[in-house]
């Protein structure tokens, strides 16, 4: 098992920035790939971001690229999302997960261990 705990949501007003924080917890080291996703009340979760283990692979979702960046620290077993320049359209409930096969995968399908989620809310 692999708990997550994330950290790091808030109140930004847009343009400004956050980072988010997941820490991983349990089986870590089984941990084969981490991502990060939000959600917005009556939608399904959207992917937002992924990284693999050694960090030589990110994906970004379009909506994000450009403006997120997302990082991991192999010694702390946590990863990040720096989030700059947010937008209004960036409120959300932000989840990170992980999986221990394959790598990149922008699915939430292909998670299997996710976080409590983090509010995110940018004023306009």
């Amino acid at each position: 098992q692999v708990q997550l705990v994330e950290s790091g949501g808030g109140l930004v007003q847009a343009g400004g920035s956050l980072r988010l924080s997941c820490a991983a917890s349990g089986r870590a080291f089984d941990v084969s790939g981490e991502g990060w996703f939000r959600q917005t009340p009556g939608n399904e979760r959207e992917f937002v971001a992924a990284i693999s283990w050694s960090g030589g692979t990110r994906i970004y979702a379009d909506s994000v690229k450009g403006r997120f960046t997302i990082s991991r620290d192999n010694a702390k077993n946590t990863w990040y999302l720096q989030m700059n320049s947010l937008k209004p359209e960036d409120t959300a409930v932000y989840y990170c997960a992980a999986r221990t096969r394959g790598g990149v995968e922008d699915r939430a399908s292909e998670y299997t261990y996710w976080g409590q989620g983090t509010q995110v809310n940018v004023s306009s």
